[in-house]
């Protein structure tokens, strides 16, 4: 009995991995309009190509190195940063790039690089691949919204061009 009750919950817990994974399309995409959560980082031009979008977060909450805003990428790219142990949930948060009218060119998950477990940043690197797509493009970096709630959604954008 004892067998049958945990092959159950582990089919319910598959399950409920490839839904959560398939839901990651639906997630709202942020307006790409400046707005009053909008700063540029220290380090590029003030230009509209250059700016970084904040929803509900700043660096003390998500730290992007690579790429930077504006940056020129080859079709296969990395992304690299460090991330609050509260921007993760299971290890993981979603990642979308977007291309230059909006449309999603990948949806794909973060893996934290360390302990994540924790109010600390967690080292995450991630490989994206984007081919048959050249031209502007905005990468998001969203916190995991298990709650679903909006009030609990944040995320950076981050301009790209790929080549």
């Amino acid at each position: 009995m004892r067998i049958l009750f945990t092959i159950f919950i582990a089919i319910i817990a598959f399950g409920a991995g490839v839904w959560y994974m398939g839901g990651f399309e639906n997630i709202p995409q942020v307006p790409a309009s400046p707005n009053t959560d909008t700063q540029t980082t220290d380090d590029t031009p003030a230009t509209p190509t250059a700016q970084v979008v904040w929803k509900n977060a700043d660096e003390n909450k998500i730290q992007v190195t690579s790429p930077q805003p504006g940056a020129t990428v080859s079709s296969t790219f990395t992304v690299s940063g460090k991330a609050r142990g509260t921007w993760y949930f299971e290890a993981s948060f979603p990642l979308e790039v977007l291309d230059a009218n909006g449309k999603s060119l990948k949806v794909m998950p973060v893996q934290a690089g360390g302990d994540w477990m924790t109010t600390e940043f967690v080292p995450f690197m991630l490989q994206v691949a984007i081919p048959n797509y050249k031209g502007k493009a905005t990468l998001i970096l969203r916190n995991d919204n298990p709650s679903g709630l909006p009030e609990n959604e944040a995320s950076i954008s981050i301009p790209i061009v790929i080549q």
